[in-house]
């Protein structure tokens, strides 16, 4: 279907470290030829520093400048750091995602596990969402308005604060059942309101508060480790999970090998306003600037941006760019095309240039 284009969209394009420079350039490459076969007006790429290259250039591993620009934006594309490895001071300061992620308050981390022909799925027909309350709960490093929520008030004593607020609750709660609406009804509330009473228990209450108000929706909810075993048991049972950052953010990668592999796992961090395309693994060191890295999950991480602007702009060509994106790289994968980590032989620019091509099949 071709879109006249009617808007034009300005995207950033930061690659962080590791693999980074590698798997979002394989993003751009996949997100343009979709661009352009429906007919949209090119995407007004913005490349900006970040991680170890903006602290060789501008001693900051996340410049105040990259912020400033990143809020002229409609979006951006976030590769991977590998802060780990940062010198002092900069690698005791807050990471260049999560100090992205607190600036513009991306509370909603969403995080999809679909399996796909071709995939290596542990368990077929896994299709579910996990919607993850992304700006507080028992991350230190997003518990606070300012530091990291962790001290130490002896040499021998470590305490981080977790913090649940009826607030962040109530708009992850409503972006889950608002989700769940659009695809199969089902949001299951995973807490640990057994043990963690008050905190993960005002969670769960919260959740159930607003479900009040999509009777269409079917609720449920578990403990997090009942819910591990649910996942690996009969992930194709469920459709939109909700929970706090920590819990997230550990089912998030369980669910994603669940669908095939980490490396096909993407996300989205967004807010009303906002939204910032990351893949859900980290920076992989080890094989960095070695072209073996497996794209996918940026690519699909951005297929969820353009998704996200297609509904906040009300604009269908970024709909069907963002399907197009999709249909593509499960078409790629199926014909047996594919990285050395999902058993083929592909190198990373290989594969974003035959997901390309793909794209002109639809």
């Amino acid at each position: 279907m071709t879109h006249s284009p009617s808007r034009n969209y300005t995207l950033g394009i930061l690659h962080g470290d590791g693999i980074g420079p590698e798997i979002v350039p394989a993003a751009v490459t996949v997100a343009d030829a979709a661009v352009a076969a429906v007919g949209a007006a090119p995407i007004d790429w913005r490349e900006l520093p970040l991680g170890f290259a903006a602290i060789e250039r501008l001693n900051e591993a996340t410049p105040k400048s990259t912020l400033a620009a990143l809020a002229e934006t409609d979006g951006w594309l976030l590769g991977p750091h590998d802060s780990a490895a940062y010198p002092e001071p900069f690698r005791s300061e807050l990471n260049p995602s999560g100090t992205i992620r607190k600036h513009f308050d991306l509370y909603a981390n969403v995080r999809p596990a679909k399996a796909f022909p071709g995939a290596n799925a542990v368990v077929a027909g896994t299709d579910l969402v996990i919607m993850r309350e992304n700006t507080e709960g028992f991350y230190a490093d997003r518990s606070t308005y300012r530091g990291t929520g962790e001290f130490m008030p002896t040499a021998d004593v470590a305490i981080a604060l977790g913090i649940i607020t009826r607030q962040a609750c109530e708009r992850i709660a409503r972006e889950a059942f608002e989700l769940a609406s659009r695809r199969r009804r089902h949001v299951t509330i995973v807490h640990k309101a057994n043990v963690l009473k008050m905190t993960t228990g005002l969670f769960r209450d919260v959740c159930r508060e607003v479900a009040a108000k999509y009777p269409e929706v079917r609720v449920d909810d578990f403990h997090i480790d009942a819910m591990t075993v649910h996942l690996v048991r009969r992930a194709n049972d469920f459709d939109v999970l909700v929970t706090e950052n920590m819990f997230g953010d550990i089912l998030s990668d369980l669910a994603g090998e669940l669908a095939g592999s980490l490396g096909i796992a993407p996300s989205l961090n967004a807010s009303q306003d906002r939204a910032m395309a990351q893949a859900a693994h980290g920076s992989a060191p080890d094989i960095a600037g070695q072209d073996r890295a497996n794209p996918v999950a940026m690519i699909l991480s951005t297929a969820m941006l353009f998704d996200w602007l297609g509904a906040r702009h009300d604009d269908e060509a970024m709909t069907e760019v963002a399907a197009l994106i999709e249909r593509s790289v499960e078409l790629t994968v199926a014909q047996g095309i594919s990285t050395p980590d999902m058993g083929g032989s592909s190198r990373c620019r290989d594969f974003a240039q035959a997901v390309a091509a793909a794209v002109k099949q639809f």
